[in-house]
């Protein structure tokens, strides 16, 4: 191994060391920004491969992308996610303009018993301009990934995407000039022979490209500009290099305009998923964005069913095990409900819901209740008011759980009162204002 290796793979040893545990709905990891994720089964775990927006710290990109490494997060419940801190990072990469802040959208795949993390950057050196494509090598698929010294020859772009068809050859898609393919050679480092345009996909900007296989069917999927902001599309084909038939829309626009949206789709446990981004946490600047999840269905024909975004996500909650976010909800009344951020000066602390309006509710779905004894539920809530508010299981029965008489305060308050019957299994809750006055809510929690 030459001195650069070494260097890296210390340096990656202390980051996984110094590794925590994250945990949400949506978005899905709350103590930092996760745009463009892709999401990989390895070991019997999803392996989530996002970049990482940061606050620009130079000038020249305070208005813009800034991401200067590469986490690596994975879960197995697809709701508690362990962050196996910094596997990739621009300070650590012989080819990367040094302080170029251009690591942007990566792809991670296995082949030839070693994991090939693959990412784009800006090369180093006045002679080369735009982006380039460079890998890293591990042995495991949290690292430590050790880098190439050169990008891979012959490619010239942003949004690596990797395919390993059936028969064990790998294709290599990106963006960038329009949308690129090539075979990988068999060490995948190089390509092989000159890269062909992807064709049969529809007019305006695209990017982004994620390619998977499914019942014998190609599915080339992208963001999308169709109008002002990027959908989430697709084509299909009957070969991994085209051509490939337009076929629709994945997902729409945001309603609150993120101007990117980016994603992977995976199958995990018999269902399939679809992985994406939002700027959840800074609402006021779409180029800090964040991971969500989404279930994500089939037609009987092969066609992708329109995803709809939601707060809620995936996964089943333990309730015994965190507290739950009501504000990321299932479902809530017509009026009398809104939700809003805890803290203005620092989103990562996540959203209150705010209940104004007697019998306005929220319901929140798939909340394990196991066959542990529960004796007592707490909410942690605010009112200037005072109110009452009440906690039923609506499904699969319909039963007042909790009940709760809060006083007007000027603070916060955790509020402990024992369940009035008896939770097992899995239950949909809804809790809903019995009377006039506001109530805020930040969690509830059984124990």
């Amino acid at each position: 191994m030459n001195k650069i290796g070494r260097l890296n793979r210390g340096i990656f040893i202390l980051f996984i060391l110094c590794s925590i545990t994250v945990s949400g709905q949506n978005p899905i990891i709350s103590n930092q920004y996760t745009a463009d994720p892709t999401a990989r089964i390895f070991e019997g775990k999803v392996y989530l491969y996002p970049s990482h927006d940061i606050p620009s710290p130079v000038e020249r990109l305070k208005e813009w992308f800034c991401m200067e490494d590469y986490h690596v997060f994975s879960s197995e419940n697809l709701v508690d996610w362990h962050d196996h801190g910094v596997i990739v990072s621009q300070e650590n990469i012989p080819w990367v303009a040094p302080g170029s802040y251009a690591m942007w959208a990566p792809d991670c795949v296995y082949q030839n018993g070693k994991y090939y993390f693959y990412f784009p950057s800006t090369p180093a050196g006045e002679q080369r301009r735009g982006f380039a494509i460079g890998v890293a090598t591990s042995d495991k698929p949290y690292g430590p990934f050790i880098p190439e010294e050169h990008p891979i020859a012959g490619v010239s772009g942003i949004d690596p995407c990797v395919l390993i068809d059936d028969d064990g050859e790998a294709y290599l898609y990106w963006s960038g000039h329009g949308m690129s393919v090539a075979k990988l050679k068999k060490n995948m480092l190089e390509i092989e022979g000159e890269p062909q345009q992807i064709e049969g996909l529809p007019e305006g900007f695209k990017e982004g490209p994620f390619v998977f296989k499914r019942n014998d069917i190609y599915y080339y999927t992208f963001p999308w500009v169709r109008e002002k902001t990027e959908v989430l599309a697709y084509a299909t084909g009957e070969n991994p290099k085209g051509p490939f038939k337009f076929r629709g829309v994945i997902m729409d626009e945001s309603p609150v305009e993120c101007w990117t949206n980016h994603h992977s789709i995976v199958e995990y446990k018999g269902q399939w998923y679809l992985f994406y981004h939002h700027n959840d946490y800074s609402p006021a600047f779409d180029k800090n964005r964040s991971t969500r999840i989404d279930s994500l269905f089939f037609d009987p024909d092969g066609s992708i069913q329109k995803v709809i975004p939601s707060l809620r996500g995936v996964g089943i909650t333990p309730a015994k095990a965190q507290h739950i976010q009501l504000d990321r909800y299932t479902a809530i009344s017509p009026t009398g409900v809104s939700i809003d951020y805890l803290n203005k000066d620092n989103l990562f602390e996540g959203w209150k819901l705010i209940l104004n309006e007697k019998n306005s509710w929220a319901r929140y779905s798939r909340v394990d209740f196991g066959k542990e004894n529960l004796s007592k539920v707490k909410i942690r809530v605010f009112s200037r008011t005072g109110g009452s508010a009440c906690l039923r299981s609506i499904e699969p029965d319909n039963r007042v759980v909790a009940t709760f008489n809060v006083a007007s305060d000027k603070k916060w308050q955790e509020i402990s009162v024992p369940l009035e019957s008896v939770v097992e299994g899995i239950h949909d809750l809804q809790l809903s204002l019995l009377n006039e006055g506001d109530l805020e809510i930040d969690w509830v929690g059984f124990e």
